[in-house]
């Protein structure tokens, strides 16, 4: 008789359902795994024979044959360790098939038999959901997949707790969720010494989800500022936290199985590789990129990150998700973010400070930031000079509006928004918004369009440039209360979209 039991592999941040059948039939002893196992799943074999023999349970003298199904779908990861293990113990009539079909299993066995935490255990908790079956899992993840309410989740310590539950000799309470995060993000505009400019452009950034470029001198304050954002962000709804959620259960950095309500903040270095940036490597694992989904990415130094690096960026800025392709799959992971970058206006900084600025001015700042490709540069909704901060700014007292104060400010531009693209599921802030949609919400008066029409001519304004002013313009109104986009509002986003003095 075939046993079954049920594990899950991933595909992106989807959980698909795999059959773990095992057979022990007459025959030479052995222990075979098929069905696309990689390294980590065939080296099971040695884990499960050591995690039997801490349960004094000797392998049979029987031809062992483990399938994982659906057998072309590539399996990785040691979470299938338990679910061999139990399909194993089924077939030898240990534990009973009724109760293991109704189960979804992950985990990996230590040589003691202890149930090591695995990544991953959210995602396989809402496929357990769907198949309206249960969820054994280790004692860390347990906190975590409690999170998906609708499926009981058995969180065990180690092989021998999984199979006292399993013959109910000893059954195990359902796990509950573990703690919402309440972090609040570090630092307040307050702090900020000057840069009125910078600190409104933060928060247009923040209430329309627009890209924002900042170039200033070393020491103007740029990564202060960038740091700072994430806190003027509204929370997250229940859905955004969840699939936020899901992607760091995935790369296994969820803390203490806790969920947090406030948006992500990634700050890769710029030495990160493509596969660190974007997402890949030996699993497809998300990149900085999809963990900064419906969050901030912060990207420093950007002309210092590799140009391949660079122009990745730009079909995942326009769709919101990445695709890793794979000789035999596509993976595909949401990476819907806001992104910031700093950079400087020349190699050494001091482009602008004639005393200070190397003998190749100014031909040095257009060298550096044309490594920014102009459809990239495109992409920025708001393009920034951040001047560096006079002795006398310094000397003044701290203060200024809180980002408190900002913060109410943008969620309620973001309730405005949310309202608005009410039975368009696809579109969350103004920055998504394109076509019909954004001509509907976003047409300027005559005046507007006379303004417009100017600086298309003057600037030299692709279509993208033109829809990303609108985009802008119509953050600004929602920022004011307004219904229409006006002249003012128009004034202030085409602001942002000029040229760099020092270069750009």
């Amino acid at each position: 008789m075939v046993a079954i039991a049920y594990s899950v592999a991933f595909e992106g941040i989807e959980a698909r359902l795999v059959e773990v059948q095992c057979s022990a039939s007459p025959g030479l002893p052995g222990f075979a795994i098929v069905g696309l196992p990689d390294k980590t799943v065939s080296e099971a074999r040695e884990r499960v024979r050591a995690a039997f023999g801490a349960l004094s349970i000797a392998m049979p003298n029987k031809k062992l044959t483990v399938n994982l199904s659906p057998a072309d779908l590539p399996k990785e990861g040691s979470h299938f360790d338990l679910p061999i293990a139990l399909a194993v113990l089924a077939a030898l009539d240990i534990i009973p098939h009724e109760e293991l079909s109704r189960c979804v299993c992950m985990g990996e066995l230590a040589l003691d038999g202890r149930l090591v935490g695995v990544a991953g255990a959210l995602p396989a908790a809402m496929a357990a959901a769907e198949e309206e079956r249960a969820l054994i899992c280790p004692a860390s993840a347990g906190p975590e997949a409690a999170w998906v309410r609708s499926v009981p989740v058995i969180a065990a310590g180690s092989l021998r707790t999984v199979v006292d539950h399993l013959t109910e000799r000893k059954p195990i309470a359902p796990a509950a969720p573990g703690v919402i995060s309440r972090d609040a993000p570090a630092g307040c505009l307050s702090d900020i010494k000057g840069q009125e400019r910078a600190k409104r452009a933060l928060e247009i950034a923040a209430a329309g989800r627009h890209h924002l470029l900042m170039v200033g001198p070393p020491g103007a304050g740029k990564s202060m500022l960038a740091s700072r954002l994430v806190g003027l962000m509204p929370p997250l709804t229940p859905a955004e936290a969840l699939e936020t959620s899901m992607i760091h259960s995935l790369a296994g950095t969820l803390r203490d199985g806790g969920i947090s309500r406030h948006a992500p903040y990634c700050d890769p270095h710029h030495s990160a590789s493509m596969a660190a940036i974007v997402g890949g490597g030996r699993s497809a694992q998300p990149g900085q990129i999809s963990l900064a989904h419906n969050g901030v990415l912060f990207m420093d130094e950007l002309p210092e990150f590799s140009r391949q690096v660079l122009e990745t960026l730009r079909q995942p800025i326009e769709t919101g998700e990445v695709v890793i392709a794979r000789a035999n799959r596509h993976v595909r992971y949401p990476c819907r973010f806001l992104l910031v970058a700093a950079a400087n206006p020349c190699r050494c900084g001091h482009l602008a400070d004639a005393s200070r600025a190397c003998a190749r001015a100014p031909g040095c700042g257009e060298d550096y930031l044309g490594k920014i490709s102009g459809p990239l540069m495109d992409r920025f909704d708001i393009r920034l000079e951040v001047p560096a901060v006079s002795f006398l700014e310094l000397e003044l007292p701290a203060g200024g509006e809180p980002s408190t104060a900002v913060a109410a400010r943008v969620t309620a531009a973001r309730e405005i928004q949310r309202a608005r693209f009410r039975d368009l599921p696809r579109l969350r802030a103004n920055a998504d918004a394109s076509g019909a949609i954004l001509d509907e919400i976003a047409a300027p008066d005559s005046a507007g369009r006379a303004l417009i029409l100017k600086a298309s001519e003057k600037l030299g304004l692709t279509a993208r440039g033109y829809h990303r002013i609108l985009r802008t313009a119509r953050t600004i109104a929602d920022l004011e209360g307004s219904d229409k986009v006006l002249g003012p509002h128009l004034a202030e986003a085409i602001s942002y979209r000029l040229p760099f003095v020092s270069g750009g």
